[in-house]
């Protein structure tokens, strides 16, 4: 039997847990108020040690959330007493803490929830800023992975296919050149939103991959990410009414987050598509899905443009989720829809699932033939290997399909997806 957990022990826990979740607001909310992202990573680590001091001894609080924000807000009026320009900031932070403060010593989370307010605001400010066009492209998706969906520099790394090095070198040049170029913390209008739209789109929807498929650690969904990703979608939406691959990445993002709940068993372990349970597929997401994939078509044909890459990959989920079964799915219809994917937006990836797409219509040999031209572009991906994998164990090459799952078990960093490869070697004859 577990011995139960020491109050320190729970306190701890509750800090990495509230770290984990709150750290992208707490950095975004900090950055409106200093002006400075390096300076707002400063103030929430200050806010984290104050709370691995305080709560083993005092206690979790109802919103810790809200607590490591009021937190460093108090450190932020500390820091800036010892600045030259006290003046300047603390008009910024008055009236917000004195709000903080009364909220402080309210009993109910609720009333605790508006310590940190404009929380989405203040994500999407966060992703604009590091989307600016004075970044290239490669630093703006690392430093907003990294500052909103509070990746690691590993876990970026991973994702990009490149060294660890490399990106935390990115995120460094990048926070040094906005903070020398001075570049706004703000949501631009006119041409200079649109500016930034697609790396904004494709940086939501990374930070929404992450969450969906993990790409390290104990856990396979990272909800956190999902919802943060599907809340700031909407927002987009919100913003730009009339553009169609905001909407196409909303449905996108709202398809495959009703599967949510299904990709995972009771023992939180991977739960592959053809093995979901659909009736825990979430039916309003669905619906939502639909019809902001409509409206992105109804804006296509309005101005007679071919469909985003947004929105063919969100064709393609709704085709899924159509599907009363796995044996119901129109895997042709996929296989047409991948292939105009791999047309207007070429990439190994896209071609790697267009392969899979083919198997289904015309079996695992015509899959395993678009699969190997694309194998060196792909040898440090390990669902390349998974998917090869896949194809030989069904053309009966169980000792070359045991080999292609041992590698990519070797190359993923998410002990569910490590566990589930290991058990498909294991059934190799």
């Amino acid at each position: 039997m577990t011995p139960p957990r020491s109050p320190a022990q729970q306190a701890r826990e509750a800090v990495e847990a509230a770290w984990r979740v709150e750290w992208p607001r707490l950095v975004a909310g900090l950055t409106r108020v200093a002006g400075d992202i390096s300076t707002a990573e400063e103030l929430a680590q200050d806010a984290l040690v104050a709370a691995l001091e305080q709560w083993p001894r005092d206690g979790i609080p109802p919103n810790p959330g809200a607590w490591l924000m009021l937190t460093a807000k108090h450190r932020a009026v500390d820091r800036f007493r010892r600045d030259a320009t006290f003046a300047r900031k603390l008009t910024l932070l008055g009236h917000q803490l004195l709000i903080d403060e009364k909220s402080s010593v309210a009993t109910d989370p609720a009333s605790l929830a508006t310590a940190a307010p404009a929380i989405d605001d203040d994500l999407l400010r966060m992703i604009f800023t590091a989307c600016h066009p004075v970044l290239t492209p490669p630093a703006r998706a690392a430093l907003t992975l990294r500052m909103v969906g509070g990746l690691t520099t590993t876990e970026i790394a991973r994702a990009y296919l490149v060294p660890e090095s490399t990106v935390a070198q990115r995120i460094v040049r990048a926070k040094r050149t906005i903070a020398d170029k001075r570049v706004p913390y703000e949501v631009p209008a006119g041409e200079e939103l649109a500016a930034r739209l697609d790396s904004v789109l494709e940086v939501i929807y990374l930070i929404f991959n992450e969450g969906y498929a993990a790409t390290s650690g104990g856990r396979w969904v990272r909800v956190e990410l999902c919802e943060d990703a599907l809340r700031l979608a909407r927002i987009l939406t919100g913003l730009l009414p009339a553009e169609p691959e905001a909407h196409g990445l909303a449905a996108l993002l709202e398809l495959q987050a009703s599967r949510t709940v299904a990709r995972t068993d009771s023992g939180a372990g991977l739960v592959l598509l053809a093995d979901q349970d659909r009736s825990r597929w979430n039916g309003l997401l669905i619906r939502r899905g639909f019809a902001a994939l409509a409206r992105a078509h109804t804006l296509n044909q309005t101005r007679h443009r071919a469909p985003g890459k947004y929105d063919l990959q969100a064709a393609i989920a709704a085709v899924h989720a159509m599907a009363p079964s796995p044996e119901d799915t129109d895997w042709r219809r996929i296989a047409g829809l991948y292939a105009l994917l791999a047309a207007g937006f070429p990439s190994p990836i896209v071609e790697l699932n267009r392969a899979v797409a083919v198997s289904m219509v015309h079996g695992p040999a015509a899959g395993l033939e678009l699969a190997d031209p694309i194998a060196a572009a792909l040898d440090g991906y390990h669902l390349l290997h998974a998917v090869r994998g896949d194809f030989l164990s069904a053309l009966g090459r169980g000792a070359e399909a045991r080999a292609e799952f041992l590698r990519a078990a070797e190359l993923t960093a998410n002990d569910s997806e490590r566990k589930l490869l290991l058990g498909r070697a294991d059934n190799q004859v």
